[in-house]
């Protein structure tokens, strides 16, 4: 049996944040500023590396959308647990970021997966959208689902994010 080779080739653009635009504007204002630029999709290499974006996003609630290909199986020919685990933290972090005032960043504490059914090729497009839960002055939590377009649910998860002022604002 002849092996099939494959190979990707991934490009972004410097993921250096508009920092100026996060010390102005509210996290939500901050999304809508990044998703309007043209090249968006390329500031995120994770995403790039992984085949994922952001795709809405509104107060308390972000939505990333992607697509599991081969270059993401295991030694069990599905989808490695990791892109679930990372489109979740995404959605969820990024539902908290919504919520921000000006100034102010976030990091994962704590992230909790649940796999409910594995993810391969034929899969196709999967939609992760995360909700907060609750966001206080320095804790916020969030839960996400992971769904494909029928709204068969693959996985889903909840976390927990330290809310902090970022480096040289004004708290």
């Amino acid at each position: 049996m002849t092996e099939t080779i494959h190979s990707r080739n991934v490009t972004w653009a410097d993921p250096t944040p508009d920092f100026e635009a996060m010390m102005t504007m509210s996290g939500l204002d901050y999304f809508r500023h990044v998703m309007a630029k043209p090249d968006a999709a390329l500031r995120v290499p994770i995403g790039r590396t992984m085949n994922f974006q952001l795709a809405r996003v509104e107060h308390g609630v972000a939505v990333f959308e992607g697509t599991p290909d081969t270059s993401l199986y295991n030694p069990i020919n599905t989808v490695h647990g990791g892109f679930a685990a990372t489109l979740l933290d995404s959605a969820l972090g990024c539902a908290v970021h919504t919520t921000l005032a000006p100034g102010m960043a976030y990091t994962t504490v704590e992230l909790k997966v649940n796999f409910v059914r594995p993810l391969t090729a034929r899969t196709g497009l999967v939609t992760c959208e995360g909700r907060t839960i609750h966001v206080g002055g320095r804790i916020a939590t969030a839960e996400a689902k992971l769904t494909d377009r029928a709204g068969k649910l693959y996985a889903h998860g909840t976390t927990t994010c330290l809310i902090f002022p970022m480096e040289g604002a004004k708290p």
